[in-house]
């Protein structure tokens, strides 16, 4: 597995933070890195596989990596991306209790993802490139403005995220497809859900569109199909069983938008071609 070594990508050995875009990120063979990461993304579309989970990723996005998360991107759409690489928690000279604003593992589990809307974006925008003009330097002053203004970016990932909790458009829909990435497999009905998360089916439309590029029906079979592929690569269960696991009512039809999607049919990927013919 491949390891990226701090030393390639921060100024100097001092330095807390540093800025790596990514614009566009292509896909990215799984690795790990001896540095933490915030994925910040900008727009587009891809498939974001963390520690063994593909998640759905689009514009809005946040994904926070420690050092010893494995992760990779594969089936990339114009996916554009902004790192914030850092260091330990405890390397920061003038910010005590950082790791109290960071994702918080609670009995076996990581809340790795979150979403912000776009106003929140814009700020993060601002913020990074703030970051990106920041004075270098092992001067007290300037490591502090850099320690600064990175926990301002953690402040204002943590309010504008769903843990906090939002109330306008953008905050519903960014919960509407929080629920969908749990609730993949049930039925679902769009006028429903618009008014279970207070959405007309108009804007449900329009902002999931905007967001990801596809339709909602488009982005819920993109959701199925990557489960979908994730449990043909790691377990036994039959094509079939998979199919209706994942929300499809008829196997057939699954194996036509799977090949449509990966261009590789469900039993190419149990038999691992996708992966040998790379």
């Amino acid at each position: 597995m491949t390891v990226l070594h701090s030393v390639d990508f921060f100024p100097s050995e001092g330095s807390p933070v540093a800025i790596e875009p990514r614009l566009p990120q292509a896909a990215f063979p799984e690795h790990h890195h001896d540095f933490h990461e915030i994925v910040i993304v900008e727009h587009g579309t891809g498939i974001h596989v963390f520690n063994g989970q593909p998640y759905t990723i689009c514009g809005g996005t946040v994904c926070f990596v420690r050092d010893h998360d494995r992760h990779l991107y594969e089936h990339t759409d114009n996916l554009c991306l902004t790192n914030v690489l850092y260091r330990s928690p405890d390397a920061f000279q003038f910010l005590a209790g950082l790791n109290q604003l960071l994702p918080q593992e609670k009995d076996g589990h990581y809340p790795s993802h979150w979403r912000i809307n776009q106003a929140t974006l814009s700020q993060v925008r601002l913020l990074v490139s703030q970051l990106e003009q920041s004075e270098e330097g092992p001067e007290t002053h300037a490591l502090a403005a850099r320690e600064l203004l990175f926990m301002q970016l953690l402040l204002l990932l943590r309010r504008g995220s769903l843990v906090e909790g939002m109330g306008n458009n953008d905050a519903r829909l960014n919960q509407l497809m929080a629920w969908l990435e749990e609730h993949f497999a049930e039925d679902v009905c769009w006028e429903t859900l618009a008014d279970d998360f207070s959405l007309s089916l108009r804007t449900l439309h329009r902002q999931l569109k905007q967001n990801t590029g596809l339709t909602p029906q488009r982005y819920l079979n993109r959701l199925r199909l990557i489960k979908a592929r994730h449990l043909l690569r790691h377990t036994d269960e039959s094509v079939t069983d998979i199919a209706y696991r994942c929300g499809f009512g008829d196997s057939n039809h699954f194996s036509t938008l799977f090949r449509r999607e990966f261009s590789w049919s469900p039993r190419d990927i149990r038999q691992g071609k996708d992966v040998t013919l790379q």
